[in-house]
């Protein structure tokens, strides 16, 4: 990936096809990856965020992580998209990397980083167990 050039998958090119629009809004997140949200997710993301006060330290961070950082990028005709060189640096993507879909949002990891961050997703298993019967889920 050394010119930022990958090939979406074709499971989220044909969510975002029927969409009707080719544009993705790529940011950095708080994890070491980045967050892709169709353009649509993305306004009403900002919507909600413009709605937070605005001198509230923790919204001010979540604006310099999310919304400063914020690049608008098209999937071509061969469903590839660029990823400016300073999204990949943030988020360490050099050779392989993992799309994984969240429910709205795509996170892009390096392999390495995601196999960290998975591993350390299980050792905490328990926690997440709570955290998921807390919500009803």
């Amino acid at each position: 990936m050394p010119k930022g050039r990958v090939s979406l998958p074709a499971r989220f090119r044909d969510i975002l096809a029927g969409t009707g629009d080719e544009r993705l809004i790529i940011t950095t997140s708080i994890d070491p990856c980045l967050v892709a949200y169709p353009l649509i997710e993305w306004q009403a993301f900002e919507e909600r965020l413009s709605k937070l006060p605005q001198f509230d330290p923790n919204v001010l961070k979540l604006k310099r992580i999310y919304v400063a950082a914020a690049t608008e990028c098209v999937v071509d005709k061969q469903g590839r998209l660029l990823i400016p060189p300073e999204l990949r640096e943030y988020a360490g993507l050099e050779k392989e990397m993992i799309f994984a879909g969240m429910v709205k949002t795509i996170e892009l990891w390096s392999k390495d980083r995601w196999q960290k961050n998975s591993e350390l997703a299980r050792a905490e298993a328990s926690d997440v167990q709570k955290a998921l019967a807390n919500l009803g889920l």
